[in-house]
């Protein structure tokens, strides 16, 4: 809560504009909004949820920081597509039961939020 504060009151220093003609302060502000009010909700619910005790999984961990850093090296030497896929498959045996059906679904779903963030907004990304 405290960054999404920090954020928020740093983008209200900019700009706002309005929803059909955004100011640079608009998209953070937003955003700092949402996760300010995910985290009331989070310590709201804590007071009324059973604690649980916090366990390490170094494993899953590991799993996880080993497909981000494999999409970002072969996104940059190979392209974006085997990225995405490389990405789902070894982060899927950090969960309790890897599934190739539901990673291939998540890959494909995946590389076609990709194609439309590049055709449909024009940003460069390294898909092919």
């Amino acid at each position: 809560m405290a960054i999404a504060l920090a954020f928020g009151l740093t983008a209200l220093r900019y700009p706002i504009g309005d929803l059909s003609r955004a100011g640079p302060g608009l998209f953070p502000a937003l955003v700092s909004g949402m996760l300010l009010v995910i985290g009331v909700a989070t310590v709201i619910r804590a007071f009324f949820v059973a604690q649980v005790p916090l366990v390490f999984n170094f494993k899953n961990i590991g799993l996880i920081l080993a497909s981000l850093c494999g999409f970002a090296l072969i996104s940059q030497y190979v392209n974006m597509i085997a990225g995405i896929v490389f990405m789902v498959f070894c982060s899927s045996f950090a969960g309790s039961s890897p599934s190739w059906v539901r990673s291939i679904k998540i890959s494909a779903g995946l590389i076609v939020m990709a194609l439309a963030l590049q055709k449909l907004l024009g940003l460069n990304l390294p898909l092919y």
